[in-house]
């Protein structure tokens, strides 16, 4: 079994998770795992998770070392390189030229879900749509493929960890930039070119976790994301099941899962990424192997993903595994009416990240992986769920106090109904200008106060940040005098330890979840939620 190597932002204990369950799940089964991984703050590293663990890098070179030694004391059965993140599946095409077998889902089918091509070729023959796309290995070929699919694009060199290099560009200008700060030259080429895709605006992301045998499908969970499309999965807020997707849309989402696995070929685990815009369903991206979501679907649930995954790679079926009694029976609802909500929350610590400068970086949530850890929250429905994960994360959101309210032009509608529900519950609004004057239209009462670039009166929104009067940051950026304003209030949120919102949908979670912080709310062990609801269920 191939761990996740060295930690890093974007692959770390998620992935160590799934590594571990297998080992336990296959010696179990009656065989002897072999573990390789380098990194010792994992549990994949612990002397008894494996029968034997080998502490290498996670090169070709090392692994083909470690295989022929262990080769010589007994048959190989095959490596397990799709649960260790990105690093094990970069090593599949090399393991498998010289000869060593593969368990699960083939090299080649990982390579169906990377390549652009192929993959199209796919979706178009289950009838599925992607956002309208491309491939470049160049700078010029990068910017003729954008300028036909039009502005804004989702632009990432292929085979990217944690969404490095991520970005979405609004214009011809910065997509040549983006090739100069990523050194692109270096980067993109006919070997790793760069993928070129149509960003879906006001679209909800939807993330599938799913096991596939070669013949049946068993969908994990289907998640919702909080935050809009074009914020890293990783760095996302999700619930489990999704709470505003009817039971069409979820069903829609079954069968295009189904027919992607299918088609690529999987057998063992797949995540699918979804969006739905304007009605319309788009396949995202596919990725045959452990996501970082595994964990969290497996902990909400109770259904051990990992552990199934490394059996259906050895042979058996996703039947097998429900008459033994490893997977729960699904019948054919994938979202309960009586399941708990779950909410996973990233842990965003940027307070301890500076620029070359010293400065706080900008906490603006993007493509690009950022966070370094998550939380969950568990109960009855979404806003005591949500305030159990605010909770778990960054110690909770304030019951009562002062809001700073700034958002960029097209945010202005949608802020109307949170800024009312905020000062009905006793919070005072203060707010810039532009902002302020939308409110008062609406009979909402805000105070207005100065930017840092433009003061009034004799305070600005950072001074009073720094001394403490504001208790919760709503921010949402626009223009380029306001993003240099918009970083100054953020890193005063941040080096204030304030709750700071800078998307429209993390607002409207938040000011649902302000009544249940003030009533309170039980706090239990998972072990012991789980306890509760068996017997609650037993009852019924």
């Amino acid at each position: 079994i191939l761990g996740s190597g060295p930690n890093r932002i974007g692959q770390g204990v998620e992935f160590d998770y799934s590594c571990v369950h297998a080992s336990f799940a296959l010696s179990d089964a009656g065989y002897e795992t072999i573990m390789i991984n380098c990194n010792p703050e994992t549990v994949s590293t612990d002397y008894d998770t494996s029968d034997r663990l080998y502490f290498e890098p996670l090169t070709l070179e090392d692994v083909l070392e470690v295989i022929h030694a262990e080769s010589k004391s007994g048959e190989l059965v095959g490596v397990v390189v799709q649960l260790g993140g990105q690093t094990a599946l970069g090593l599949a095409k090399g393991l498998k030229a010289a000869g060593v077998p593969i368990l699960g889902t083939t090299p080649e089918a990982i390579d169906l879900a990377e390549e652009r091509g192929e993959f199209s070729r796919i979706l178009d023959a289950a009838n599925l749509l992607a956002p309208r796309n491309g491939t470049a290995t160049d700078v010029e070929g990068a910017v003729k493929v954008a300028e036909e699919i039009g502005y804004p694009v989702l632009v990432r060199p292929s085979y990217v960890l944690g969404g490095r290099g991520m970005e979405i560009v609004f214009d011809t200008a910065t997509l040549r930039d983006y090739f100069v700060r990523i050194d692109g030259q270096a980067i993109v080429g006919p070997e790793s070119p760069l993928l070129v895709d149509r960003f879906l605006d006001d679209a909800i992301e939807i993330d599938v976790d799913a096991l596939y045998d070669g013949e049946q499908l068993y969908v994990g969970g289907v998640m919702e994301h909080i935050e809009e499309a074009g914020v890293h999965s990783g760095d996302s807020a999700c619930t489990l099941p999704p709470i505003s997707l009817g039971k069409k849309d979820v069903d829609r989402v079954r069968e295009a899962t189904l027919a992607i696995a299918k088609g690529i070929g999987v057998k063992g685990l797949l995540n699918v990424q979804f969006a739905i815009g304007a009605g319309v369903l788009y396949v995202l991206e596919a990725n045959p192997r452990a996501s970082r979501t595994v964990p969290f679907v497996s902990k909400a649930l109770g259904i051990p993903l990992a552990k199934a995954a490394s059996r259906i790679m050895v042979g058996e079926s996703i039947r097998d595994l429900i008459a033994e009694g490893l997977l729960p029976v699904q019948d054919g609802s994938v979202v309960p009416m009586d399941a708990p909500i779950a909410v996973k929350e990233a842990v965003l610590p940027f307070k301890r990240f500076r620029t070359p400068a010293g400065k706080v970086v900008d906490s603006l949530l993007g493509p690009e992986m950022r966070s370094t850890g998550e939380v969950m929250g568990m109960d009855v429905n979404f806003p005591i769920a949500f305030a159990k994960a605010q909770a778990g994360a960054y110690g909770g959101l304030p019951s009562s106090g002062t809001v700073f309210i700034s958002v960029a032009d097209r945010d202005k509608r949608n802020i109307i109904l949170p800024a009312l529900r905020f000062s009905q519950l006793g919070f005072n609004i203060v707010a810039t200008e532009g902002t302020a004057e939308i409110l008062q239209r609406n009979g909402i009462p805000a105070t207005i106060i100065g930017k840092v670039s433009a003061k009034l009166g004799d305070d600005t929104i950072v001074e009073l940040i720094n001394r403490n009067e504001v208790d919760i940051v709503i921010n949402t950026p626009s223009g380029s005098a306001a993003r240099a304003d918009g970083y100054e209030i953020r890193a005063s949120a941040i080096a204030a330890d304030k709750p700071l919102f800078t998307n429209m949908a993390q607002v409207s979670a938040a000011v649902a979840s302000i009544d249940t912080i003030r009533e309170g709310f039980d706090v239990c062990s998972l072990q012991e939620y789980a306890i509760k609801r068996r017997e609650a269920l037993a009852k019924v």
